[in-house]
């Protein structure tokens, strides 16, 4: 897969710590950028997933009113 160089600005003790973290793992710098923003992407491709998994739920049944909601969650509080 080809590769794009991407350029941003990042807080000075954010890249000292991002070179810390590079240097104990024995990786550079890009390396660590890579395999964050890969978990990035993941978490939030999953969530959408899921938020559109729910509006299709919600869009093929019925759903409980807010009062009903409040009244459930009002009998799970301790006592």
């Amino acid at each position: 897969m080809p590769k794009h160089t991407v350029t941003f600005r990042l807080d000075s003790h954010k890249v000292s710590a991002l070179d810390d973290l590079a240097s104990a793992l024995d990786r550079d710098r890009s390396y660590l950028l890579n395999e964050a923003v890969d978990v990035y992407l993941e978490t939030q491709q999953w969530q959408l997933e899921h938020i559109k998994a729910a509006v299709r739920q919600a869009d093929a049944g019925p759903l409980l009113e807010h009062d009903e909601v409040k009244r459930m969650a009002s009998s799970w509080r301790r006592r």
